[in-house]
């Protein structure tokens, strides 16, 4: 069974539909790229997805084990979250809330899973510092240690790399790439950068006013769309 299905989804806000006629399925392990230019209701389809936003009309449906407030979300940063006052083993422990109900204080097991998330992720000695304090990269890496102890099953990550340098940017997509082939975690990842979903995607979903794309990585690179919107973006084109 799929861990997400989207049917006949009509997505807008203020009473007005900006993308149409929106279906797709994830299955466990996939690693998609949710592809189209600004406006066309990528970030409407974010808070769909995070249960934020009812759609206007479909369904959104989840399955194979995962429950709705099972989808662990990696948000673009803002000025003021980058000076966010909290070490990162709080900010990371955080993640575990929606898992502690009314109690006051993280489990022992909640500790030792935001632990061990922090190991995976590289950023365990960092584990006493500022969050203010840190790098871009280092900033992101432990958000997506916060999402994951919300959740092992799936990520959703809205322009990641946004703000990083090339380096930074490369160790992040090879982190959330490892993430995906060697934890087995479903990755949903909105990005404007073509380069990256031609290596890294093994599904692209592109969306408009109404859907132009859903399926596998290699036919999307054969459809027309396909062709001329990873042209433009692989040949330097930044306005998106």
């Amino acid at each position: 069974m799929a861990q997400l299905c989207c049917t006949d989804l009509t997505l807008g806000y203020e009473g007005v539909a900006v993308t149409e006629h929106l279906s797709f399925t994830v299955n466990a392990g996939e690693y998609w790229y949710i592809v189209g230019e600004n406006g066309s209701g990528k970030s409407t389809l974010v808070k769909a997805l995070l249960r934020l936003k009812a759609p206007m009309a479909g369904k959104i449906e989840t399955g194979d084990g995962l429950q709705p407030d099972e989808i662990g979300y990696l948000p673009q940063q803002t000025a003021l979250q980058r000076d966010f006052p909290a070490s990162v083993q709080e900010i990371v422990r955080s993640g575990c809330l929606n898992r502690s109900g009314l109690r006051p204080f993280y489990t022992k097991q909640q500790k030792q899973l935001a632990q061990e998330v922090m190991e995976r992720l590289g950023i365990a000695p960092l584990a006493k510092r500022c969050y203010q304090t840190l790098s871009g990269g280092q900033q992101q890496r432990v958000l997506l240690a916060r999402a994951l102890c919300a959740t092992r099953k799936m990520l959703l990550l809205d322009e990641p790399v946004t703000g990083l340098d090339p380096r930074s940017q490369t160790e992040l997509y090879e982190l959330i790439a490892r993430l995906n082939q060697e934890d087995g975690v479903t990755i949903l990842m909105i990005s404007h950068d073509m380069e990256a979903a031609v290596r890294y995607a093994s599904h692209i979903l592109h969306i408009s006013k109404t859907p132009l794309f859903s399926g596998t990585k290699s036919d999307y690179l054969q459809s027309d769309i396909g062709r001329i919107y990873a042209t433009e973006r692989t040949d330097g084109d930044e306005h998106l």
